[in-house]
């Protein structure tokens, strides 16, 4: 009897759906004789270090509902890791691991960075599949991520919750969510958690603007306001220069310039790492109104995993192994328009979703009078 052996790994941020995606393609694949799973212990490292866990239906028992990853994560870069207090390309390492595991495809769970990073490793000549999950719901070519929208429920209770503390003290409240470089957890968080203003990268925003907004909220006699804030918002005073510079970047051939524009960019973006305190500051020197900070951070990655992202990720799960049966390798499985497709990793690297202007929840959010800092 010929044998099928998976491998499975889950890198990058830890998201609510990656045991629930685990345990669809294992149950699907066990269900089979003669297939084995073997699963590869916090991302990229783990088979770098072949440090592996077999699965069987007890491991996968009682984990649907856990969430974060039973394997373990980490942000490790296969052509860049770090090894004896040296950086090092291990591809060739997690090559051999592969061969010496007998695997027949490698399975990646993971964000942008473990697409990127699994496309590495199908060109360097390994049968890949992923599975994409992210609460930031950036990822093209699927309509949606396993995480956000359990996210996107953890950062609208807060929205709820902080009304109660902005209207007792007649405050601003800037809540800050989660999203990198798009703003899709932060718009829909503000829409459902009924945000006054909401700011996102997409939309490069104005001090003044957000301040008028908010003022004329007073006069209407509405006493606070609640700031969705999302991570990658911008000015638009600093959006011209960092999109400008990025624009260099993308021109620039000679590799040391190339370099050091980069690392000039990411000085920019370690500044901006602190700019909901900065809009804070500003908006309570603007409008004269007492203004604090919530910071939601990593608690929007945590805990139980909702419904709908136990059946996104069990369906991308089961999906995937017959995406594995079928040979359809250097793929992603992805969810549009409610089927289950194979997309093409080249079609999915180095690229973001970004939230579109003319997107619905942006015109609804407008409609409802939610000033978008513009």
């Amino acid at each position: 009897m010929s044998t099928l052996n998976i491998g499975i790994l889950t890198s990058g941020g830890d998201t609510p759906g990656i045991n629930a995606a685990i345990r669809g393609i294992g149950k699907t694949a066990l269900s089979f004789p003669g297939v084995q799973l073997i699963g590869f212990k916090d991302g990229f490292r783990g088979i770098m270090e072949n440090r592996t866990v077999e699965f069987d239906n007890k491991m996968l028992s009682g984990i649907l509902t856990l969430g974060g990853t039973i394997l373990g994560t980490s942000r490790e870069k296969p052509y860049k890791m770090i090894v004896a207090g040296h950086e090092r390309d291990m591809t060739d390492v997690i090559v051999e691991n592969y061969h010496r595991n007998h695997l027949d495809v490698l399975v990646c769970i993971g964000g942008n960075g473990t697409q990127k990073n699994a496309f590495h490793l199908a060109k360097a000549g390994l049968n890949i599949i992923t599975l994409p999950k992210t609460i930031d719901n950036d990822i093209v070519h699927t309509d949606t991520t396993f995480g956000f929208d359990t996210a996107l429920g953890i950062a609208t209770e807060a929205i709820d919750r902080l009304h109660s503390t902005a209207s007792s003290h007649h405050r601003i409240i800037l809540v800050e969510i989660m999203g990198h470089k798009a703003g899709w957890l932060a718009l829909g968080a503000g829409i459902a958690g009924g945000a006054d203003v909401i700011l996102i990268p997409e939309i490069p925003y104005s001090i003044k603007t957000i301040a008028e907004s908010i003022l004329e909220r007073k006069k209407q006699g509405k006493s606070f306001s609640i700031i969705a804030v999302a991570e990658g918002a911008m000015s638009k005073e600093f959006a011209r220069v960092y999109n400008q510079l990025s624009e260099k970047i993308e021109k620039e051939e000679d590799k040391d310039k190339k370099s050091r524009l980069k690392a000039e960019r990411k000085d920019m973006e370690k500044i901006h790492a602190t700019n909901t305190i900065r809009l804070a500051n500003q908006l309570q020197e603007h409008t004269g109104i007492d203004t604090r900070v919530t910071i939601l951070g990593h608690l929007q990655r945590g805990g139980t995993p909702s419904a709908y992202d136990r059946l996104l990720a069990t369906k991308l799960g089961t999906a995937c192994f017959d995406f594995i049966q079928k040979k359809e390798f250097g793929k992603m499985v992805a969810v549009q328009n409610n089927d289950i497709v194979a997309i093409p990793l080249e079609k999915v690297v180095k690229k973001i979703k970004n939230v579109p202007l003319d997107h619905p929840w942006i015109k609804s959010a407008r409609s409802v009078g939610t000033c978008l800092g513009d």
